[in-house]
């Protein structure tokens, strides 16, 4: 296995991580402005007002999101397993 391998296998690998992580962050960030701005407006600090709406909202896009973040994960695995005789010989 060559450190060129190795580092495209890295970039690929952290390629993945951030495509799959975009609608679950997304989530929580729209959700969380939205909590700002309403706090902002009403003067509520309430620590509970945002974690749980994040929360619900991470759990609703791993929902919706979930068949393609499996999809994703599961190509990169199997292209993974594939190409191991290639990085060993």
């Amino acid at each position: 296995m060559t450190p060129t391998m190795v580092i495209e296998l890295g970039r690929q690998a952290v390629e993945v991580l951030i495509l799959v992580s975009i609608p679950l962050l997304g989530a929580a960030l729209v959700t969380g402005l939205v909590i700002s701005i309403f706090q902002a407006a009403t003067q509520i600090h309430e620590m509970t007002l945002t974690f749980v709406p994040k929360l619900f909202a991470i759990f609703v896009a791993l929902g919706v999101a979930g068949p393609w973040i499996i999809t994703i994960l599961t190509d990169f695995m199997r292209r993974l397993i594939e190409e191991i005789p290639y990085m060993i010989g």
